[in-house]
């Protein structure tokens, strides 16, 4: 039987707002913590304002929480200096307060694979710079597990997907367009196998390694349906929507629709996610905690349906739809 105890979530972007929601569907309280904490009201959640890349922010945050999730992102163009003083912040907040701490994490510390099927075996080879840095993190966050000064545990994702993600290469670039006759954005070489997960698998997996303590003190790769191109997930859509999808191709890094100048001159060292086949396998965590990743044509429908909601809330037309959600 789950204990209901508070959580504290740092981040509201999508992941962390869908885990927020996922832990008060479960019955937990929950802090939602980013530098303005506004948002909605939202019954069982406790919006609130902290700088956690700061010692005192991030103490504040975590006060009285028996979980943590770091869920945290910044800018893109600001992560490598920004990201390593968060981990401080909370790493040294957990420590104090003896909370468990759950992390939201990346593919990047492996680097390039060749196209090799990712594991939690996977050796790290990073090359880039935010690779690298990922890299080092989550070796910090493993020994202070090891060496007994906190309790850690790591979730991988590959991209996201799903209602409330626009800033993705499968978001805002793809689905307002895909419904209104628009120009859908690419990335790289579409044909080639590429793991996407659900948003909605990123939170009932993160809330469940917040529950769960055998998990803890190693990483583990987040539920993903198998890997499919992204040609074959454009023709799903346009099923969907009922007409073809008008594609236009960055077959290399440069500023395209929401993805811009300073965005791509960042971006530039990660793409060969996008030329070579980014596949990855969560069968460890499915068989530890008896779970499976949302099929894909069922998160699809999903994500249509919340991107139909958006462009009506903006009471946008076409053009202006598309112009909004790369806003996001």
């Amino acid at each position: 039987m789950t204990t209901h105890t508070t959580h504290a979530v740092l981040g509201a972007g999508p992941a962390g707002t869908a885990l927020a929601a996922e832990l008060v569907r479960r019955g937990h309280p929950v802090r939602l913590v980013d530098r303005r904490g506004a948002g909605p009201r939202e019954e069982g959640i406790e919006r609130f304002a902290a700088d956690v890349s700061t010692p005192e922010g991030a103490r504040a945050a975590v006060a009285g929480a028996a979980v943590v999730h770091h869920a945290v992102n910044v800018a893109y163009h600001l992560q490598v200096e920004v990201m390593p003083k968060v981990q401080e912040a909370v790493l040294g907040a957990v420590e104090e307060s003896g909370a468990r701490l759950v992390v939201l994490d990346t593919l990047y510390p492996y680097g390039e694979t060749g196209g090799a099927v990712m594991t939690e075996r996977t050796p790290w080879r990073a090359t880039s710079r935010k690779g690298m840095m990922r890299a080092a993190l989550d070796e910090r966050y493993l020994a202070a597990h090891r060496e007994g000064r906190a309790r850690v545990v790591l979730g991988r994702s590959a991209d996201f997907f799903g209602p409330g993600v626009l800033n993705s290469s499968l978001g805002a670039g793809t689905f307002p367009a895909a419904l209104t006759g628009g120009e859908v954005l690419g990335l790289g070489d579409l044909g080639l196998p590429h793991s996407y997960t659900y948003i909605g698998d990123v939170a009932a997996a993160l809330a469940t390694l917040g529950e769960r303590a055998e998990g803890d003190g190693r990483v583990w790769h987040l539920p993903t349906a198998p890997a499919r191109s992204t040609l074959e997930i454009h023709e799903l859509i346009a099923r969907r929507t009922g007409a073809p999808l008008k594609v236009t191709v960055a077959a290399e890094p440069r500023p395209l629709g929401p993805f811009d100048e300073v965005f791509m001159a960042e971006y530039a060292e990660m793409f060969y996610q996008h030329t070579e086949p980014q596949i990855l396998d969560s069968g460890a965590f499915e068989r530890a905690f008896a779970t499976r990743p949302t099929p894909l044509e069922r998160a699809l429908d999903a994500t249509l349906d919340w991107y139909r909601g958006f462009l009506a809330e903006q009471g946008q037309g076409q053009g202006q739809g598309q112009e909004q959600a790369r806003r996001g």
